[in-house]
């Protein structure tokens, strides 16, 4: 307990009585009985053979019970194993390695350091660390290409994280870490860590093909990253048929299901191969598992088909569609639940272009906006 506030109260043995009170304030001072504690008590790292001066082992985790002004910052100090001075030890408690070194000169080593901490009298803790020397890497990463699709109103991309470059390297030590090519940093970003693929706003309508790379320190391998941007018309969007999904998650539907559907759908709707099929969105719908597809078709002269057009064509080729994904329903009857007739409902569909939903798989990554249906009856 750092402290207690007690109030006093004096009173005298008149009539009637009177009193005072005061507060006094009671700070207890810390004294420097705790020693630093390492957290694990112990350590073991590795270091593989030829990496270069200032390489970077390990970071040590020291804590203290005592009063801030008794604990950091500390002092650490390499008391034995480091005769030959292979190692150093930075004032944040970093281990590094100050020679390249080598697998057959030795294969461990093992440290006592010490942490000192800033009281008076300063007390100090010790801690072992075993490092191991392992042979350099002889396994190249692999990394699965990675095709990412975004769609987006026009000139209204805020931005954010669109996929995940999936990378593996058959040694177990290997670190391994992403870059992307200066000239592209204008528009993308790699994290350098984990590999998510970082798009900047604004992004125009088109294809581009990012020059990533995966390197464990030794070896640099090339990725097959392709983005698609395409940016939706206002008018797609009063000519939008939705299709709803049973038991499919969105990301099942495009790592699994996105290029086989495409592919049957583009069969089934297009008048002609010149008309371009576009996928608006996908969605999950609340409170069930059920999943919703937003699409339109666009006709080569520019215009697009009307719904009552397409949905006719998907009557017709159910049986083939599910060939590839059971569908649940063509939403048709927008008016369902409402008490008016078909003709005296209207539809109306809103993109919220800010709310981007990005569905990620290994091989495949679809963002896209979020979208509201509402209806109303006119009669």
């Amino acid at each position: 307990i750092s402290g207690y506030s007690l109030v006093i109260q004096a009173r005298d043995s008149g009539i009637p009585p009177l009193s005072s009170s005061v507060t006094v304030n009671v700070d207890i001072s810390d004294v420097n009985d705790n020693s630093p504690v390492f957290t694990p008590a112990n350590y073991t790292a590795v270091i593989q053979e030829n990496k270069p001066v200032g390489t970077s082992i390990l970071q040590l985790v020291v804590s203290d019970k005592d009063s801030f002004h008794n604990g950091p910052p500390f002092t650490f100090t390499i008391l034995t194993g480091n005769e030959e001075e292979e190692f150093s030890l930075d004032p944040h408690g970093v281990l590094r390695s100050a020679v390249i070194f080598k697998h057959m000169v030795a294969t461990e080593y093992v440290l006592c350091v010490q942490a000192k901490d800033s009281g008076k009298p300063q007390q100090v803790s010790h801690t072992y660390i075993q490092v191991r020397v392992i042979e350099e890497s002889i396994h190249k990463p692999t990394a699965i290409p990675l095709e990412i699709f975004i769609v987006t109103m026009e000139d209204d991309f805020p931005g954010g994280v669109i996929g995940k470059i999936h990378a593996t390297d058959q040694d177990v030590y290997d670190v391994l870490t992403y870059t992307l090519k200066s000239e592209q940093k204008s528009l993308f970003k790699v994290n350098n860590h984990d590999g998510k693929i970082i798009a900047l706003g604004g992004l125009d309508n088109g294809k581009y093909i990012l020059n990533v790379s995966v390197s464990d320190g030794r070896f640099q391998v090339p990725i097959d990253v392709v983005v698609h941007v395409e940016q939706l018309l206002q008018e797609m969007l009063q000519n939008t048929v939705t299709i709803r999904f049973d038991n499919v998650s969105p990301e099942d539907f495009v790592g699994l299901h996105m290029h086989g559907f495409r592919r049957t759908l583009r069969n089934a709707v297009l008048s002609q191969k010149q008309d371009s099929l576009h996928i608006i969105s996908i969605q999950p719908v609340a409170g069930s598992n059920q999943l919703d597809m937003l699409f339109a078709v666009q006709m080569h002269n520019g215009g697009f088909y009307k719904p009552a057009y397409l949905i006719q064509k998907l009557a017709n080729a159910r049986r083939h569609l599910e060939n590839v994904i059971r569908i649940s329903t063509i939403l048709e009857k927008n008016c369902s639940g409402l008490d008016c007739q078909e003709q005296h409902c209207e539809q109306s569909l809103s993109i919220d272009s800010h709310s981007l939903m990005t569905y990620s798989t290994a091989r495949i990554s679809f963002v896209c906006p979020r979208f509201y249906r509402n209806v109303r009856c006119m009669c």
